[in-house]
C-alpha cells in the first residue's frame, strides 16, 4: 500500500505495538456535568443519547465483559492485533478516582490489552485524575481524547460546549508536563463555521503541544437539540464535496509531526438524520484519498506561522 501523504494512525500504531491494533469501545457509566446539571443537563447541541459512545458496548456489562465482546467483533476482520481499551462514552474521569482507577484497571487486566484511551473533557482534570493518569502513564500507553471541537468561542458557546478555550489550553500543557499525548477532537460543519474558522482551529492545534487530532462530520442525529435546529432550518449540513474539501485544506495546514486519528466519523444510522451520504464511509475516505493525492496534498504543507499558544 502506498504511503498516505499525512501522518496516518495505522502506521503509528505499527511503530509502537508492531502490527495491526483495534480499539475497544467502552462504556464506563459515567456522565457529564453538561448533563447532570453541574453546566446543565441536555449535553452538547449536537450530543446523542449514548454521550458519544453509541458504538461502545453496552454498560450493563462489566468493563471485562464489555472487552470480551469487543474482542469477539473484531476477529471477524483481524487475526491477533494489539488491543487498546478505549473508554468512549460521556466524560470518562468525571468520578472519583478510586471509581476511576477500579476502571481502568479492570482494563488493563483484561489479555491483549496493550494501552488505554480516555476520552474526557479538559474541564474534568482535577490534580488527583492527572496524578492517577501520570501514574497510568508509566506502566501502559496511555492517551487522552479531548473534545475542543472548535477554537472559536462564539460557536463553543453556540454548541453549549460549558468551557473557554483557555482551559482547553490549561489541560493540553498539563498532560504534556506529564508526557500523556492529547487527541483533539474537531468538528466541521459546525452551524456558522466558515472554511477560515475551521482552519482558525487548526492553527490553534498547531500552536499546541498537542499529538493527534480527530477530524469529525457534524451529523444530525435523532434526539438532540441540533435536529430540532435541522428541522426548522436553521442548520445545513455540508455537502459531501464541501466535507472533503474542508478535510484536505485542514490536513495541509495541520502541523506534520500530529497523528491523523480520524478523516470522518460515524453516525448511528438508526439515528442519522443527516447528511446521509455519510453513511457511505469507505467512499468519503476513498474520495478524501483522490482528491490528497490527484491535487499533491500533503500534511502541513500550508501550514501557518503563528506564535504557540
Amino acid at each position: 500500500m502506498a504511503e498516505k501523504p499525512y501522518r496516518d494512525l495505522n502506521t503509528y500504531y505499527r511503530q509502537i505495538f508492531g502490527k495491526k491494533t483495534a480499539k475497544i469501545s467502552l462504556n464506563g457509566g459515567f456522565t457529564c456535568p453538561n448533563r447532570d446539571g453541574t453546566l446543565g443537563t441536555g449535553g452538547c447541541i449536537f450530543c446523542s443519547a449514548g454521550g458519544s459512545g453509541d458504538f461502545a458496548e453496552s454498560p450493563a456489562l462489566s468493563i471485562p465483559e464489555q472487552i470480551h465482546a469487543g474482542k469477539a467483533q473484531t476477529a471477524k476482520k483481524w487475526e491477533d492485533p494489539a488491543y487498546i481499551a478505549y473508554f468512549q462514552a460521556f466524560t470518562n474521569t468525571y468520578a472519583p478516582v478510586e471509581r476511576l482507577r477500579k476502571k481502568y484497571s479492570q482494563a488493563l487486566a483484561q489479555p491483549g490489552i496493550q494501552g488505554l484511551s480516555i476520552a474526557t473533557r479538559p474541564d474534568c482534570l482535577g490534580e488527583d485524575v492527572l496524578a492517577l493518569l501520570e501514574e497510568l502513564s508509566q506502566k501502559t500507553h496511555l492517551w487522552i481524547e479531548l473534545g475542543l471541537q472548535t477554537a472559536k468561542e462564539e460557536t463553543a458557546m453556540l454548541i453549549r460546549r460549558g468551557y473557554p478555550r483557555e482551559t482547553f489550553v490549561t489541560a493540553v500543557r498539563e498532560l504534556h508536563q506529564r508526557n500523556i499525548p492529547v487527541v483533539a477532537h474537531v468538528i466541521l460543519g459546525l452551524p456558522g463555521e466558515t472554511e477560515t474558522d475551521v482552519l482558525s482551529t487548526i492553527d490553534f492545534l498547531n500552536s499546541l503541544p498537542v499529538s493527534g487530532v480527530k477530524l469529525h462530520l457534524l451529523h444530525i442525529l435523532e434526539g438532540t437539540e441540533l435536529a430540532q435546529w435541522y428541522r426548522k432550518g436553521l442548520v445545513v449540513p455540508l455537502t459531501q464535496e464541501e466535507y472533503i474539501h474542508l478535510v484536505c485544506h485542514c490536513i495541509a495546514r495541520l502541523r506534520p509531526d500530529i497523528v491523523i486519528h480520524r478523516l470522518t466519523g460515524d453516525g448511528d444510522r438508526n439515528s442519522l438524520l443527516a447528511p446521509s451520504w455519510s453513511l457511505n464511509k469507505r467512499n468519503v475516505l476513498n474520495e478524501i484519498h483522490h482528491r490528497l493525492r490527484t491535487e499533491g496534498i500533503t500534511q502541513g504543507m500550508d501550514i501557518a506561522s503563528a506564535p504557540r499558544t
